[in-house]
């Protein structure tokens, strides 16, 4: 089937592509840069590898060189027009001469954005808006921790088909495959920070690290942050020197998740059990549930979440499911709620 998408929208798509090089769970925002000449030629494309390095237009500048002159750059966000550990995007841009820049989505970042406007201003055409939906998914979490100044929170659970967590003598392990359990380790690796509660630090005594199947770490370890009151033996496997771990000694969710959206954490992992589940949907708190469901029949035991304070069908929390895939001989199944929740 003939692509009908235009040229703008094509080099869009390969910016989209370039920016999933770069680390997801990195504090900024994933973002690609094409530069194409006025003869619809690629020059160059770059991509920003984390905080502190280049930012993808400096990467694909730096690789065009002269040829970027009079180049039109595809962006997935707009280029920045401030000065961090970087230098300005825009004014990058403008000395190496680009004709034209096309972005994705605005920058929602007070503090960085308004490059746009300012390379308009020095006369180089600019456009916004292409493929922004596909770019605002790329980023969502990012999205979401600018606007809220909270993290997206991701609430993983391993069930039953009737519902249970855990056996009536609270044994748990393991009610899913090693094909669930090793996805969950390749989730863990996407998100800034695992959170779990002391109940769950003491009752299961988990190290909490992203791991290949053969048991090795992944590159990238998220902080690893236990919530409550209770002391931790100091032997726990959490505190090994695998990763950064934080015991914050509160029951509230949202003082969790201001903490972690000062240290610009934009997509937690929760692993909690059922009390501490319940306590951020309580608060609405969290915007998406990674359930892996297991062929399996309990009858009994622990249940997957605790109370909601739900007593009737019509006030059912009904999610929009995203994503339903075997995993193994385990069903997992990706739903979301409403972020504005």
């Amino acid at each position: 089937m003939q692509d009908t998408r235009t040229t703008d929208e094509q080099w869009m798509l390969r910016a989209l592509v370039v920016a999933t090089n770069g680390p997801e769970a990195d504090a900024n925002p994933r973002v690609g840069c094409v530069l194409v000449d006025a003869d619809g030629a690629l020059v160059a494309e770059g991509w920003h590898l984390g905080a502190g390095t280049p930012h993808a237009e400096a990467a694909a500048l730096a690789a065009a060189g002269d040829r970027a002159k009079g180049a039109t750059a595809y962006v997935t966000l707009e280029p920045c027009h401030h000065t961090g550990r970087t230098d300005p995007c825009s004014r990058a841009l403008a000395a190496a001469g680009v004709s034209r820049v096309v972005y994705a989505v605005r920058d929602p970042n007070a503090a960085a954005a308004g490059g746009g406007a300012w390379l308009a201003e020095q006369g180089i055409g600019v456009e916004s808006g292409l493929l922004e939906t596909e770019a605002r998914e790329l980023n969502r979490t990012w999205l979401h921790r600018v606007r809220t100044g909270r993290p997206w929170v991701t609430w993983k659970l391993a069930t039953t088909l009737d519902g249970r967590s855990a056996a009536a003598d609270g044994t748990s392990q393991w009610i899913t495959g090693e094909d669930a359990r090793a996805d969950v380790h390749d989730q863990r690796a996407r998100c800034g920070a695992i959170v779990v509660g002391t109940g769950t630090a003491l009752t299961d005594n988990p190290q909490l690290t992203a791991r290949h199947r053969d048991g090795t770490l992944h590159d990238r370890q998220p902080l690893r942050v236990v919530v409550g009151q209770r002391d931790l033996p100091v032997d726990a496997r959490v505190f090994d020197d695998s990763a950064e771990t934080i015991h914050l000694r509160t029951r509230s969710p949202r003082e969790v998740l201001a903490h972690l959206g000062e240290r610009e954490i934009h997509h937690v992992w929760l692993e909690g059990g059922p009390t501490l589940a319940a306590a951020f949907m309580a608060d609405g708190l969290v915007n998406e549930i990674v359930a892996y469901v297991a062929p399996v029949l309990l009858g009994r035991g622990r249940q997957s979440v605790s109370d909601l304070g739900i007593t009737t069908i019509s006030d059912a929390l009904r999610l929009e499911p995203t994503d339903t895939r075997i995993i193994g001989h385990d069903i997992r199944i990706t739903a979301i709620l409403e972020e504005d929740h």
